[in-house]
């Protein structure tokens, strides 16, 4: 069954499931999850905890192994399965099928993993799993949803802030909730339980905003020019590789000169997507940039590029980075 990560805590006061599968790549809200069941079991008795991780020479036949063994003391016990790749296989998934449909006695299977895509959801083991237990796919807060997550987290600290406050705050920490439950801390440290003023948070909190590559590209095809600027200078403080910026412009460039190409061949545009791999709210980005950007225009992009790629190897003059900006703004 799949909920909604505030869901959770309601539905283990009413019963522990067999089995919990928890996916995002924020992980503040996966880890928090996982500790909420881990909690409620331990107060049910489930006294021993077996921890497998699939990054460290791990062979799915430990589950089945660990699942079927009894302990001397017949205690209850938590298989903690951790799937940072969120490869599981074809010996995973035949694993997880094999053991959801003989559910173990006296065993609570908790499964990690980072986001899994929407063909990864329409799979015979993910859907044998939520058949028998508990699907939460996080997703990290924007908008609204980021500045109801902090006010939220606030009142846990016996903390307020009003809303022109709440901005300044998710402005400082936009996509990185463990920065912002520190900071949280902070303020807590700093002022303790208490009104929190515009001027408290704009001294207390740090800007620990997480740019990355995508967040770049995301403003590039809706075409925002401030958000930008503010990325690619927090890339290039951040001391991302040039060349890592490049690849991905480039990569996108060419991903939309293929869509162009198919769209004109006159094929449909939900299978040009899906052959792209444009899912969820992409979708409108992308929408949005070919109807803005001509073949013409995508090919001074590569042009560009390749300059700018020429700049940070030292094979030509000039500041890469600032070429980069240019790159950039040739989407708009």
């Amino acid at each position: 069954m799949r909920l909604k990560p505030e869901q959770l805590v309601p539905s283990l006061q009413k019963n522990l499931g067999s089995v919990y599968l928890f996916s995002g790549d924020e992980p503040l809200q996966i880890g928090e999850l996982a500790d909420a069941v881990r909690h409620t079991a331990k107060c049910a008795g489930f006294s021993q905890r077996e921890i497998f991780s699939t990054d460290t020479g791990f062979e799915w036949s430990e589950i089945t192994t660990a699942a079927s063994s009894l302990s001397i003391f017949g205690d209850k016990k938590v298989l903690d399965l951790r799937v940072p790749n969120t490869n599981f296989g074809n010996e995973g998934a035949k694993t997880l099928i094999s053991y959801c449909e003989r559910l173990p006695a006296d065993t609570v299977l908790l499964i990690t993993t980072g986001k899994l895509n929407s063909a990864s959801m329409k799979t015979r083991w993910f859907e044998a799993v939520d058949k028998v237990g508990i699907t939460i796919q996080v997703k990290p807060p924007e908008g609204d949803e980021l500045i109801q997550w902090l006010q939220n987290r606030l009142q846990q600290r016996g903390l307020h802030a009003d809303r022109d406050g709440l901005a300044l705050l998710a402005a400082r920490v936009e996509g990185n909730l463990l920065a912002a439950a520190q900071e949280i801390e902070k303020l807590y440290v700093l002022y303790g339980a208490t009104s929190l003023t515009q001027t408290q948070i704009f001294e207390a909190v740090a800007d620990s905003s997480r740019y990355d590559v995508f967040k770049l590209i995301d403003a590039i095809l809706a075409a925002n020019v401030n958000r930008i600027f503010k990325v690619s200078a927090g890339l290039q403080a951040e001391g991302i590789a040039a060349p890592i910026v490049l690849w991905a412009l480039m990569r996108e460039a060419r991903t939309l000169c293929k869509i162009k190409i198919a769209l004109a061949n006159g094929q449909s545009k939900d299978s040009v997507f899906r052959a792209n791999q444009i899912w969820d709210k992409r979708v409108a980005l992308v929408d949005k940039a070919l109807k803005r950007l001509s073949h013409d225009k995508l090919f001074e992009v590569l042009q560009l590029s390749a300059k700018a790629d020429r700049q940070a190897k030292g094979q030509e003059s000039g500041d890469a980075w600032e070429t980069i900006l240019a790159v950039c703004l040739l989407f708009i």
